[in-house]
């Protein structure tokens, strides 16, 4: 796979800054590798995670549209994660549903008093967010994230954040909730707390989750070790050039519906 570099003109035709190739060939599957990829033709280093998994795809996707509320897709994810199929796939331990619904009274992070919240989700090496919505502190996000376990005693985070165009995003609040807490398809008020998640902070985010998952394979994968989290724990840079890219790539031997690849690419400073 290739990828390259460009600085956007606007109005104008855009520079290039380099490029740089990966064999995929070389790289283990089910498994997160953290790559520090020197730029040819350029300067710099593209610090990049990639993961070739058979599991069900990370993906967005608005309220309306979303598997687990379609009869015929929730069967059929039942049955992948039923215990007549625990042999198959041994790392496809289950799938998490995160409704990001709305948030309210949030805190207050512009002179304007208003503030441009945007909703973070992480589960371990993958990491996905909401649009931001602009002034406002009861914003309504009404997006559906949609996550692959590997470890049923992962912790799903939710961090909302101020974005500003200038400087790194502010921290408004987030959440931890462990998978194995979780109460699928309830519809809940989570209060915001703070970094070290030791008291509230202001304000509440309403989320609803499901998990779906077999337990075989989530008791057999507690004998592996945790999967080293590479992802930063907030935004070291703004939003608007902070980038994550997710590639779905089918492989030829394996069915459309179970191919996976995932590359997330994080700017650095």
């Amino acid at each position: 796979m290739e990828i390259t570099v460009w600085d956007k003109d606007a109005g104008k035709k855009d520079d290039f800054m380099g490029r740089c190739t990966i064999d995929l060939s070389l790289l283990s599957k089910e498994h997160t590798h953290k790559l520090d990829l020197p730029l040819e033709e350029g300067e710099g280093v593209l610090v990049i995670l990639v993961t070739l998994t058979a599991s069900t795809a990370v993906s967005i996707s608005d309220l309306s549209v979303n598997m687990l509320d379609d009869p015929h897709e929730r069967h059929q994810i039942m049955q992948r994660y039923s215990l007549w199929r625990s042999l198959h796939n041994l790392k496809d331990v289950g799938v998490v549903q995160v409704k990001v619904i709305r948030a309210e009274g949030l805190m207050a992070a512009d002179v304007t008093g208003k503030s441009d919240p945007f909703c973070v989700v992480e589960l371990s090496n993958d990491r996905l967010q909401t649009h931001t919505v602009y002034k406002n502190l009861n914003p309504e996000w009404n997006k559906v994230f949609t996550f692959n376990v590997n470890d049923i005693h992962s912790v799903l985070e939710v961090t909302v954040y101020d974005e500003d165009r200038d400087r790194s995003a502010d921290f408004l609040g987030k959440v931890a909730i462990p998978l194995l807490n979780i109460q699928n398809g309830e519809r809940k008020a989570y209060v915001l707390k703070s970094k070290e998640l030791t008291g509230p902070t202001k304000g509440v985010i309403f989320l609803e989750i499901d998990v779906i998952f077999n337990a075989v394979k989530a008791g057999l994968r507690t004998l592996t070790p945790v999967e080293q989290k590479y992802i930063e724990e907030e935004p070291k840079v703004s939003k608007q050039v902070h980038l994550q890219l997710t590639f779905i790539i089918c492989h030829s031997s394996i069915h459309p519906f179970d191919a996976l690849f995932c590359l997330n690419v994080q700017s650095r400073n």
